[in-house]
């Protein structure tokens, strides 16, 4: 169980990295369970004692997106650490894997970005040999690593039970949608259902054995930033995806004939469409949100708090029929809001809010809004009230052209620069036009600090100014991507493209190498110097 953390008790700065991105010189190509302790040590140099990061469930087969996800439950198996699977000796790579398996995994370790499909490959490799051993040696022998195993399942029996047998038949039927499947197993016909788990037996036992080696592994983890004194915050997207052990599992929490998108704005006059189906609302409220409660417990298990994604859309779900999306120009129809009344949103919302924060609150874990965008003016004060900060994030903290001081944001939020959809600090630094600069150069702060003679340049000056402007706003919790912590310039992802760009952005340089660089480590000394003198 998880210390009890209250996001409001105590200043904390954390930092915001996913998971894919870590590099340690053990880890395969990507960011690895493994590779959390070596980050931690980076953060704590930066006086962080949090770490925040994107989800972390299994991503579908070429996608990149870690929003893609195949479950809202589990672990995706790429980010295990392959040198702490016991199945699997580090002695014995270059027999299993071969040698152009050997030589992918000396190509990857030495790329700047991500290479999933190459990743995905070779672990999958490596994880299938380790499930051979661990099946003929070890299964069912009633071994201490055995019994384990039988522990993992039964505690999680309430989501790993669907989620392995969804991924035995994704896997059987060549990945295709659950709705492509022969009708019984479609529509979960117990007979259907349980000819399945005989016939495909093997493959339901792989998946649970992988998801029992990352959990074993995102404990051990936990276990270590815990000793650190380092929380972990996670990510809790919004929706899930219609081809998902979820809704394959649970057809009546969600609905079938829409399709969850957002309105048009000044920015978008046409809106967005999403493609994922929405929670079917009656139900949920009639069965006290079930689905949603455990989905936060299960959240709860894995972090000391963390962010809901879109948290508007819990108060008001904007779709749009599914046989009515697009006019005949081919452009986006108007849809409608669920609830559609402002009063019944507002109760809605805290209903739903009230029952994540119940179900989070059994391990201890704690709630953060992402209430970003077009928020309803009822929503912060809703959300204030029940005590779960919301997001300022200061290039759009701005009245007319004048920046909100961070000294006055509320002390129940979350201050940063940026998110994962936007350019680190450096890079918006040197992109801002001179009137703006200026703007943000008359904050406080950033007069005291030689205020508009600080260049448009990203200086160490500039770097330590800004660092002290967030860093000393009234926010209880700071966070900063790691590319601020080093001055980075590269993004995690631009929303709205498609490509190699998106999702893929690794640390310059392994963990160790990083604490070893002089220029690093006074980047980090300074924003430790500004983070404990704003008592942090």
């Amino acid at each position: 169980m998880n210390t009890p953390t209250n996001p409001s008790s105590r200043r904390v700065l954390g930092v915001t990295v996913p998971l894919f991105s870590l590099r340690t010189g053990a880890s395969w190509g990507i960011g690895e369970i493994g590779d959390l302790s070596a980050f931690a040590r980076v953060a704590r140099e930066a006086g962080a004692k949090l770490v925040q990061l994107l989800p972390l469930g299994e991503i579908a087969g070429g996608e990149t997106s870690p929003y893609s996800a195949l479950t809202a439950f589990g672990i995706d198996p790429m980010y295990l650490s392959l040198s702490q699977v016991e199945d699997l000796p580090e002695g014995e790579y270059e027999a299993l894997l071969g040698d152009d398996g050997v030589r992918t995994l000396h190509w990857l370790r030495a790329q700047t970005k991500v290479e999933y499909e190459p990743v995905r490959w070779l672990k999958k490799r490596a994880l299938d040999a380790a499930f051979r051993r661990f099946r003929d040696t070890v299964h069912g022998r009633g071994g201490p690593r055995d019994e384990d195993f039988a522990r993992f399942n039964d505690t999680h029996r309430a989501w790993l039970d669907d989620y392995a047998l969804f991924r035995a038949l994704k896997d059987a039927f060549e990945q295709r949608a659950w709705w492509e499947w022969p009708s019984g197993l479609r529509e979960r016909n117990p007979e259907a259902l349980a000819s399945a788990r005989a016939a495909y037996g093997e493959g339901v036992l792989r998946h649970r054995y992988l998801q029992w080696l990352a959990h074993g592994q995102w404990d051990r983890a936990r276990a270590e930033l815990r000793a650190m004194g380092v929380e972990v915050m996670g990510d809790l997207p919004f929706m899930v995806g219609r081809d998902s052990a979820d809704v394959w599992a649970n057809r009546g929490e969600f609905r079938s004939d829409a399709s969850v998108g957002v309105p048009g704005d000044q920015f978008d006059p046409e809106g967005q469409e999403w493609g994922l189906p929405p929670y079917d609302w009656r139900v949920m409220r009639g069965n006290g949100f079930r689905w949603l409660r455990a989905r936060a417990r299960y959240a709860g298990v894995l972090y000391d708090r963390f962010r809901i994604d879109h948290l508007v859309g819990f108060y008001r779900t904007y779709m749009r029929p599914v046989d009515r999306l697009r006019g005949a120009d081919g452009k986006l129809l108007p849809g409608y809001f669920d609830p559609s009344e402002e009063p019944a949103q507002k109760a809605h919302g805290e209903a739903v809010i009230g029952a994540m924060i119940e179900a989070a609150k059994e391990t201890g874990a704690g709630l953060v809004a992402e209430d970003l965008g077009v928020i309803p003016d009822y929503v912060r004060p809703s959300l204030a009230a029940m005590g779960v900060p919301g997001y300022k994030v200061l290039i759009w903290e701005q009245d007319h052209g004048r920046f909100r001081d961070p000294a006055h944001y509320p002390a129940l939020s979350v201050a940063c620069f940026d998110t994962h959809d936007t350019a680190p600090v450096a890079a918006w630094w040197e992109a801002l036009p001179q009137w703006e600069r200026e703007a943000v150069c008359r904050l406080p702060v950033m007069a005291a600090r030689g205020g508009a003679s600080l260049g448009a340049r990203f200086t160490p000056a500039v770097h330590e100014a800004l660092m002290a402007l967030l860093l000393e706003s009234r926010s209880e919790l700071v966070l900063l991507l790691a590319q601020d912590l080093l001055g980075a310039f590269d993004r995690i992802n631009v929303p709205g493209t498609v490509g190699p760009h998106n999702w893929t952005w690794r640390l310059p340089a392994t963990t160790d190498a990083l604490l070893a660089d002089e220029g690093v480590r006074v980047k980090l000394a300074m924003v430790r110097a500004r983070a404990e003198h704003s008592g942090r």
